[in-house]
């Protein structure tokens, strides 16, 4: 495509990405991106406080070996919907805030989730035996967990607007 043709790419404007997306990293005179260091401690802080929670859902919601690992499953899709819900209220609230998404999006629910755990506990099912098991566990953790972010999205926008 040529630079005159009306799809072709624009140049990326960063004043205009960084009001979208508030806590990219700037671009230093070398080019190269450098985090904010207080991004970091806010995902930090987030993850902390929400690896406890995790732990004790696992503790709580017992799994047999060779079944569907119903905790993992859990804290993977109430962590989806919650993401949705509060994306959907961040969006039309507070777009411009460069630490909130990071804390609770990156650090809070990205250590609640665990996708790691969930590739994990496919591998093991799969290993020992319970194939249809596994399939089911990753088919339903991808539809769950994109419907509860689609549905805590969609349920957060009324309240969002308000």
């Amino acid at each position: 495509m040529s630079p005159e043709h009306p799809d072709a790419p624009r140049p990326v404007d960063r004043d205009e990405q960084r009001r979208i997306d508030p806590e990219l990293p700037p671009v230093s005179g070398d080019g190269l991106r450098r985090n904010h260091p207080g991004v970091l401690v806010a995902i930090s802080i987030g993850g902390i406080a929400a690896t406890g929670a995790r732990y004790a859902v696992g503790r709580v919601v017992h799994v047999a070996p060779g079944t569907f690992p119903w905790g993992t499953f859990l804290v993977n899709v109430t962590g989806s919907f919650v993401l949705g819900a509060f994306l959907a209220w961040l969006l039309a609230r507070r777009p411009a805030d460069r630490y909130l998404r990071p804390l609770v999006a990156v650090g809070v629910l990205g250590g609640y989730t665990t996708f790691s755990t969930a590739m994990v506990e496919t591998t093991v099912l799969g290993k020992d035996g319970h194939l249809a098991v596994a399939a089911v566990y990753v088919l339903a953790s991808l539809a769950a967990g994109l419907a509860a972010v689609v549905a805590g999205f969609l349920a957060a926008r009324p309240v969002a607007r308000c």
